[in-house]
């Protein structure tokens, strides 16, 4: 047993021993090392666009940088156009602006409908409003003001102006005392002809639910509550 032991031990030593000897021994290179050194014209020889790492491509793009890109790119090859990156830079900034301003009207026309469509739209088309208060109803040529309405397809604008007409011709055939401070009910209840009367309280209810709840007129529903401003034209018609 003690052989063994000291076998072993004998071993380790000797293993030891070489391997020391082995990691000291290492071999020195004595070879000359070549110099390299850069050329002048490297700037020169990277110039061109397959080493020019300044611009994002891929999928660091977003869809319409990549379209824009993509119809500089043709005016380039087709045209011979070419527009440096400067300019390519202002005409996309350019390119987002109108198309913000597009986005922000659409958002306005869906949020606020179609009297921010007037504001946006022609002066012409626009029918200038009325101040009751500032002049006599008998001074104001409403039937031009209906026709003008007409004209734009403004059904809730000559609904209030026949209404008003309504009111002016009570006023000529002396039916009523008109006051621009007075209400509906005022009037109704200056009305002396039953008829007469009862017509005058279905416009009124017409005039007020269609104007002042906004209610949106085509064609067809203007057509039907005319024949009512229709049927109290014609019994005052009568009676005066």
């Amino acid at each position: 047993m003690n052989k063994i032991i000291l076998y072993i031990f004998i071993s380790l030593f000797v293993n030891l021993a070489y391997a020391q000897t082995d990691s000291l021994s290492v071999s020195i290179d004595t070879s000359e090392i070549p110099i390299h050194e850069f050329k002048e014209d490297i700037p020169e020889r990277y110039s061109d666009e397959d080493f020019d790492y300044t611009t994002a491509e891929g999928e660091a793009e977003n869809i319409l940088a990549r379209i824009i890109n993509w119809f500089f790119n043709g005016l380039q090859d087709i045209f011979g156009i070419e527009i440096s990156p400067e300019l390519a830079e202002i005409l996309k900034n350019l390119i987002y602006l109108v198309l913000i301003v597009i986005v922000i009207y659409i958002l306005i026309r869906v949020l606020a409908g179609k009297e921010v469509a007037s504001f946006f739209g022609k002066k012409n088309n626009v029918v200038a409003p009325i101040h009751f208060s500032e002049e006599h109803i008998e001074k104001i040529d409403l039937d031009k003001l209906i026709q003008d309405a007409l004209s734009i397809n403004d059904y809730r604008l000559a609904i209030r102006y026949m209404y008003m007409k309504t009111l002016q011709e009570l006023s000529v055939k002396k039916l009523i005392d008109y006051h621009f401070e007075k209400t509906n009910s005022d009037y109704q209840n200056e009305i002396k002809n039953e008829q007469l009367r009862l017509l005058f309280k279905k416009v009124s209810y017409l005039y007020e639910y269609i104007w002042y709840g906004k209610f949106d007129l085509n064609q067809e529903k203007y057509d039907n509550a005319k024949i009512s401003f229709d049927q109290i034209k014609g019994n005052i018609e009568k009676i005066g």
